[in-house]
């Protein structure tokens, strides 16, 4: 009835009768904004009532079939209807026992005929009223109600919004934190390497403190390794660009050669290390695995006080194998706890920012062990009581047993190497490196003049950078192959570029090696010594990161 006037039924099976009490309500319908509607039987006006809400009925009790009463009570009897109230109409003055009756079949009140117009028009508007009402507070509640979801709605916006904002500045301040921290562990090594490097130029320094010095810059650039190497890593594992070369291996020989590497550099010295592993075979990339095994033994390390205790142990439960570290050390407070795995809000809050380091570690031990299919979980009682961090991977089956290849270097007749690089000192130095292994070496400081010497010199390997002047390193391997007369060359790339797709266009363009800068001299050598043992076009392509 929400956009309809209000309804009136008459009910009564005498024609005359209808006719005359419809007449007298249509006379005022427009003035009383009301619509009148007619039944000439209990049953039709059940038909009606199933198809109109009414304000008000009006029924004859006097009726062949099914009485006013009967009518009234089937009515009342449906939960829609059932309030509809009933004005009874009778041709005579009812008794007490009649009345009663009528009340109890739902009856509002009574009209007499003959019909007094006036009375009628009374009665009816205050029932027509009492709908228009009804329905007006029925309105102003939906609207109401409506209102109140809408305001709902907007404070639950609003309350994300706030939550969002709020999210985003903790994150804004936890990089910025993270960028400061950042750069004061990138200065404090190159602090350490300037200086380093003007002491080796003063005309007094004496031998030993040159050879100290140069001590010096050497481990202060293999930290500011380590630390690019973590976040391109970190960055590698959170966008899923780690591809891992996957390999049957006994975790506990890893383990062991990892905190071999650690007591060899005397990083152990001074803590109690207890250890116990049982062999577990897993499925996993050996160097990836190694880099979580060092995070978790260098963190424990770095938060327990020398004379701490640290406990190893590796075993298989329930299909898995569950590599634990378990410290003596500073612990972690509970409000950290929760947060000990996550990026850049373990740089900003972390545990003790003395011990150095950009607080990454754990996060990205957390990628890796996800990568494996793995899952990694900390436990600490609260600060000053020590931790725990557990690493569970699937189990798998043991490899068999296989010959190790031999490592053949060449110890004369090395072969030439074309050094093609734009950065004039990391050419310079590289170069002298070479020289000092006994390496001829032949310099270009673009690709076209890398090409060109290529062409003239016709070495046996080439050092190649990706990006140069003029045209790539891309462009330069793919003329290079393209050249019958250097098709044969050893080419490598020697870059800063680490990703998944970098090595694969690396290889693409013909390069038959991808190192990434800086690479340790070693494995250089091992390198370019395949260059006089296997011809390039025999040689399979590969990829370090």
């Amino acid at each position: 009835m929400a956009n309809d006037k209000p309804k009136i039924l008459v009910v009564n099976d005498d024609p005359a009768s209808l006719l005359a009490l419809t007449s007298l309500l249509d006379g005022r319908a427009a003035e009383g904004n009301y619509t009148v509607l007619s039944a000439r039987s209990g049953q039709e006006a059940l038909r009606q009532v199933l198809l109109h809400d009414f304000a008000v009925i009006l029924l004859d009790v006097n009726m062949p079939g099914m009485d006013g009463f009967e009518t009234a009570e089937a009515i009342h009897q449906r939960a829609r209807s059932a309030d509809i109230p009933i004005i009874f109409v009778t041709a005579f003055l009812a008794d007490e026992i009649d009345r009663l009756k009528a009340y109890q079949r739902g009856a509002a009140d009574f009209l007499f005929t003959p019909v007094i117009p006036q009375i009628l028009h009374a009665k009816v508007s205050v029932f027509v009223t009492l709908a228009m009402k009804n329905e007006e507070l029925k309105r102003q509640a939906e609207a109401l109600s409506q209102h109140a979801l809408e305001l709902t709605a907007t404070n639950r916006r609003l309350v994300r919004e706030m939550e969002e904002r709020q999210a985003a500045e903790r994150k804004s301040h936890a990089k910025d934190e993270f960028l400061a921290m950042l750069g004061h562990e990138l200065r404090n090594p190159l602090s350490a390497i300037s200086s380093a490097s003007s002491l080796i130029g003063l005309p007094g320094a004496n031998q030993e403190s040159v050879a100290r010095a140069r001590t010096i810059i050497q481990r202060q650039s293999q930290h500011l390794s380590r630390i690019v190497d973590d976040l391109l890593d970190l960055s590698r594992a959170m966008s899923g660009k780690i591809l891992l070369a996957r390999q049957p291996l006994d975790l506990s020989n890893l383990v062991s050669s990892c905190l071999e590497t650690f007591r060899a550099t005397g990083r152990a010295a001074g803590y109690g290390i207890s250890v116990d592993l049982q062999p577990g075979w897993v499925d996993g990339d050996p160097t990836r695995l190694e880099q979580i095994v060092s995070n978790l033994l260098d963190n424990a390390l770095k938060y327990t006080p020398s004379g701490g205790e640290i406990g190893i142990s590796l075993a298989r439960v329930d299909g898995d194998v569950v590599f634990t570290v378990r410290d003596t050390g500073v612990g972690i407070p509970a409000e950290l706890l929760p947060h000990v795995f996550d990026v850049f809000v373990q740089g900003a809050i972390s545990i003790d920012r003395s011990q150095g380091g950009l607080g990454i570690g754990l996060s990205l031990v957390r990628r890796l062990v996800e990568l494996h299919g793995g899952s990694v979980a900390c436990t600490s009682a609260g600060a000053g009581l020590g931790s725990c961090f557990e690493i569970r991977l699937p189990l798998a089956e043991p490899a068999a047993a296989a010959p190790q290849p031999e490592v053949v270097r060449s110890l004369d007749g090395k072969p030439t190497v074309l050094l093609i690089e734009d950065n004039e000192d990391g050419r310079e130095m590289m170069a002298t490196m070479l020289a000092a292994h006994g390496f001829p070496v032949v310099q270009a400081a673009d690709g076209l003049q890398g090409v060109a010497q290529a062409l003239q010199q016709a070495p046996d390997a080439a050092l190649v950078d990706i990006g140069l002047p003029g045209i790539d390193g891309y462009e330069v391997a793919r003329r290079l192959r393209a050249d019958p007369a250097t098709r044969a060359i050893r080419l490598i790339a020697l870059t800063g570029y680490g990703l998944e797709e970098d090595q694969r266009r690396v290889l693409a363009a013909g390069f038959d090696q991808h190192l990434v800068k800086p690479v340790a001299i070693d494995r250089l050598l091992d390198v370019l010594s395949q260059a006089q043992q296997q011809p390039a076009d025999s040689a399979a392509h590969s990829a370090d990161a």
